[in-house]
């Protein structure tokens, strides 16, 4: 799940939205272009988990 490659110092965040603590290095991914930074990899992962099953629940848009 790790994204390799990302600084810490890139994050759009300094503290974990789920948690409000620091982030870590190790808990880092990218999320619309953007690197969003968690306190620990289960709150990225829980983070992923939420954007995967928000987005599945939305409708697929009409083709124009």
């Amino acid at each position: 799940m790790a994204d390799r490659g990302l600084r810490l110092e890139d994050a759009v965040n300094e503290t974990c939205p789920w948690s409000g603590k620091p982030i870590s290095a190790d808990s880092l991914t990218v999320y619309k272009g953007r690197t969003v930074g968690f306190c620990n990899p289960g709150c990225r992962d829980k983070f992923a988990a939420a954007i995967s099953h928000f987005e599945q629940s939305l409708p697929e848009k009409p083709k124009a």
